[in-house]
């Protein structure tokens, strides 16, 4: 089953290695990773996409996780409200017959083309998984010369509090 688990992180050099190679340790597939700084230069934070067989592995990863140097914080959010997003680059075999038929087509994806050239476009999409993988579906009859993607990042959504509470 597909976990996806975020950790708060100091940044420092080898902090990224030191944690995928606890993965490969504890032989866990990775399906993506993203790590970026915070709006504090010292930490990082880092979504992890990974595949585990059951809920004792999930739970057992998060644990391992905790107990390494240089993490501050670790959350499996896979079942907790949250915005996840994902940044894609497809590149189209195109025509000019071909580009009016994909603008409309990548329309209601709120895909933009960010490149054009004599025989190809670049499409650029940002959303869930399964909004990728649909658009990327799509496309597929057109000709995909190129993918790239920047894998997952995620983060709980911010609780709302009833009008009716007294908090």
């Amino acid at each position: 089953m597909k976990r996806i688990v975020t950790a708060t992180v100091n940044n420092h050099p080898g902090v990224l290695n030191r944690i995928t190679g606890l993965f490969t340790r504890r032989d866990y597939n990775i399906e993506s990773i993203t790590v970026g700084v915070t709006d504090n230069p010292s930490i990082s934070r880092m979504t992890f996409v990974v595949i585990v067989d059951d809920e004792a592995k999930a739970e057992q990863l998060t644990k391992q996780l905790n107990k390494q140097i240089d993490v501050i914080k670790v959350q499996d959010i896979t079942d907790q409200p949250k915005i996840e997003r994902e940044l894609a680059l497809i590149k189209v075999i195109s025509n000019p017959q071909t580009r009016g038929e994909l603008s409309g087509l990548i329309n209601p994806f709120r895909a933009t083309i960010v490149d054009v050239s004599r025989d190809s476009l670049v499409i650029q999409v940002t959303g869930d998984c399964a909004k990728i993988e649909a658009l990327i579906e799509l496309l597929r009859p057109y000709g995909i010369k190129e993918i790239a993607r920047t894998g997952t990042t995620a983060f709980t959504r911010g609780l709302v509090k009833s009008q009716n509470s007294n908090n």
